[in-house]
Parts: structure tokens; C-alpha cells; sequence
């Protein structure tokens, strides 16, 4: 089972296919309150959840101002967020995605992301 909804998230996330709205409203919304507040008290800088049933996957990623992006637009943040690292991230989040929706839960994940702003040098005194 779980390698048909690895077939599924690969294609949803990797391969942009389309995902369902429909999907977001009946296992993902009711949840948005309780993934907020693991957010907020894990300081994540945001959160997304993947979902999968009966062959259709939908996303929903949640920004600490309670910004909330469904499926596609969703999937295009996480893209900007992770940049050159998107693919890379998702071919391994994947599988660990793909056995927790088999085991029929959600999988949640919080991230934190590095500044690119490189570390502030210090320069001592010249001695004389």
C-alpha cells in the first residue's frame, strides 16, 4: 500500500500533478488550529501536512501568521522556501510521508529554516 501512495505523493509533489480541494476540506482544515499551535510551540517558521485517500493527495502549509496555502499554492511555497533543495527534501520526506498515510494519520511536518545571510565577522584591534 504504501509504495501505490509513494507513486501518489511523487507525482503530487514532484511532478506537479494536481491535487484536491475537496481532500483539504475533509481531512486537512479542521486541523488547522492544532497545527498552528505545534508551530507556535515548537517556533517552527511553518508547517505543511499531506494527506492521501483514495488515490488523491492534498497539501496545506501554515506560516506563523496563520497564513494559510492549500494544495498547489502550497506546494509552490514550500518550493520557494526550499529552493534548490525541494526535490532533494521531498525524495526523502517522501517514503516517511508515504507509511505514515498508510498507517492512516497525517503526516505533519514543522520546519526551521537557516538564514543565508553569512555570520558577521569581528575584527580585533591591530596591535602596534
Amino acid at each position: 500500500m504504501s509504495k501505490k501512495i509513494e507513486a501518489l505523493l511523487r507525482k503530487a509533489l514532484l511532478e506537479e500533478g494536481k491535487m484536491e480541494y475537496s481532500l483539504y476540506e475533509y481531512e486537512l482544515e479542521e486541523h488547522i488550529d492544532y497545527c498552528y499551535d505545534g508551530l507556535k510551540a515548537d517556533r517552527d517558521d511553518f508547517v505543511f501536512v499531506v494527506t492521501e485517500n483514495s488515490g488523491h493527495v492534498a497539501m496545506v502549509l501554515i506560516m506563523p501568521d496563520k497564513t494559510v496555502l492549500v494544495n498547489e499554492v502550497a506546494r509552490a511555497k514550500l518550493s520557494e522556501f526550499w529552493q534548490s533543495n525541494y526535490s532533494t527534501n521531498l525524495k526523502r520526506l517522501i517514503p516517511m510521508m508515504a507509511k505514515e498515510l498508510a498507517s492512516d494519520s497525517l503526516f505533519v511536518n514543522g520546519v526551521k529554516t537557516v538564514g543565508h545571510k553569512p555570520p558577521k565577522r569581528v575584527w580585533g584591534k591591530a596591535r602596534s
